[in-house]
């Protein structure tokens, strides 16, 4: 399965969600799933909050990461655009919205399902739910906006 962080041009690829050129970030791969996205995570012992719980600043980073990976998802299905390396469009956040519905426990794979609410121009609207198991712990709403190709590239 290929997700859409292994499609981003190398100057996007450092991000510390899902860079796949950052080596201590959390190397986050987000795809289509049926008609959502998709991404999964596991927490190390050092995310934690309190003993047992995941630290709420890495789940706003999930829901974050995986709202703009989505978006690049919709943006490219919207045009047509068929993912080859280094094509993918890239977004960056415009809001975050974050809503903690239940502790979140260390140990589970986290799942991180995203909607897309809205595709408009350069702007995409993605609702997002992180799931320990069965248990929705985190919603989430990202207004992610497309950047330019060279947006970040010191050429």
């Amino acid at each position: 399965m290929i997700a859409i962080q292994d499609y981003y041009p190398d100057h996007f690829a450092q991000c510390y969600g899902c860079g796949r050129l950052n080596a201590h970030g959390y190397q986050l791969k987000t795809h289509w799933e049926g008609d959502h996205t998709l991404t999964t995570f596991v927490p190390s012992q050092f995310h934690t909050a309190i003993p047992g719980y995941v630290y709420g600043g890495l789940l706003a980073s999930l829901i974050d990461c995986h709202g703009t990976g989505s978006a690049a998802l919709a943006l490219a299905r919207e045009r047509g655009i068929e993912i080859k390396p280094y094509n993918a469009p890239r977004c960056v956040t415009a809001s975050l919205q974050v809503n903690y519905l239940a502790p979140t426990p260390l140990g589970p794979e986290l799942r991180i399902i995203g909607h897309i609410a809205e595709v408009k121009g350069r702007k995409v609207i993605v609702e997002a739910k992180l799931y320990a198991g069965d248990t929705l712990c985190v919603s989430g709403k990202i207004i992610a906006i497309e950047v330019p190709e060279n947006f970040g590239s010191k050429a």
